[in-house]
């Protein structure tokens, strides 16, 4: 880490050690902010919420995220918008920034620009993998890297179309393969599945289609080299046990003797409860696990070249990314509450995990 950019860590982490946040006991439990060093790597995962711009694009449907749309999006809430989520990948890494950031609810190409060149991220250098993709909405996936620690060999963005609803769009899988570290090839997939967005029952097929059809890229993979190093992050818009995963990515626990290619390393973390996305639906309020990261057998059962240390997974629960709501429940702190501007940060909470290089 240079000069410059441990002075950009230290002046962000200056307000939090004013209100006790500071070091990494303050911060929350567990959470380890060392740095890593040239043996190890941090990767997260975040939904940004609506990290729209303020341009109208003909082609998406953007216009409640315009000057003049409903939710009156402007230049200094787009500014303050993009400072905050800068300001969550830094406090995710903690004293080295992460090497690999998923991204997910991104407007576009500018927005990502933005956000690595005009904010405190800047001293870090990310290179951006995006491609532009049809979901109507016009928020895609995307994937930030630091150059020096992942080596990008190839990216490609696999689309997706409903044999079964045609006029329907959602977001590519974005692909990309690297060197880790130097030491080891990864496969990464950024996915953000469609939503529930009119009933959770009648949407399903569409999550289990983009389920499948990332099994089918896992399974390709995994034809080739057996013991391939993969990882699937993003927003499945469904908790772990429910149909898609178990059936159409046929998944399982890691804590099961299964000889299974794909675990879900949150299917532990269910039985503890809370969770990286907070939803009052029609049955109440509750945390789900719809933040994911699925890995292959090679990954995690890995005994040389990269794999996750000491197997395990986690949600970034910072408490500046909490509130406390009308009911006394501790929430996320989001951007918006309904169509009132809050000026938070996203509904969403960061995933994470290491990396480490184990000898032969």
């Amino acid at each position: 880490m240079n000069n410059r950019q441990l002075l950009f860590i230290i002046l962000w982490l200056i307000p939090s050690f004013i209100f006790g946040q500071g070091s990494s006991d303050a911060l929350f439990p567990g959470f380890d902010d060392n740095p890593r060093g040239n043996k190890a790597a941090r990767i997260m995962f975040y939904n940004a919420e609506n990290l729209f711009d303020i341009t109208h694009d003909s082609l998406k449907r953007d216009d409640d995220f315009l000057p003049d749309g409903i939710k009156r999006w402007d230049e200094r809430k787009y500014w303050k918008k993009q400072k905050n989520i800068a300001q969550v990948i830094t406090a995710v890494g903690g004293w080295e920034m992460p090497a690999i950031v998923g991204l997910a609810e991104v407007e576009n190409l500018h927005v990502l620009f933005t956000l690595t060149n005009y904010t405190q991220l800047k001293s870090t250098n990310y290179k951006i993998v995006h491609h532009e993709s049809p979901d109507w909405r016009g928020i895609d996936v995307a994937l930030l890297y630091r150059s020096e620690k992942f080596k990008l060999l190839f990216d490609t963005a696999f689309s997706i179309r409903f044999p079964f609803d045609t006029a329907s769009k959602t977001r590519d899988i974005l692909y990309v393969k690297g060197v880790l570290l130097g030491a080891d090839t990864l496969h990464i997939m950024v996915t953000h599945w469609p939503s529930k967005y009119g009933g959770a029952f009648v949407t399903i097929p569409k999550r289990m289609w983009v389920a499948q059809q990332i099994r089918h890229i896992s399974d390709s993979i995994m034809s080739v080299n057996s013991n391939a190093k993969i990882l699937i992050m993003g927003d499945l818009n469904d908790a772990p046990k429910e149909k898609s995963l178990m059936k159409g990515l046929r998944v399982v626990s890691p804590d099961t003797a299964s000889t299974d290619s794909l675990f879900n390393m949150m299917l532990p973390m269910v039985k503890a409860g809370k969770g990286t996305h907070f939803y009052k639906g029609p049955t109440g309020a509750e945390w789900s696990f719809i933040d994911q990261f699925i890995v292959s057998r090679g990954l995690y059962q890995s005994k040389f070249g990269i794999a996750i240390k000491k197997q395990e997974v986690h949600v970034f629960r910072a408490p500046f990314l909490f509130e406390t709501n009308d009911a006394g429940l501790s929430i996320p702190n989001r951007s918006y509450i309904g169509m009132k501007y809050h000026g938070g940060y996203s509904d969403h909470l960061p995933i994470y995990l290491d990396l480490v290089i184990l000898k032969k």
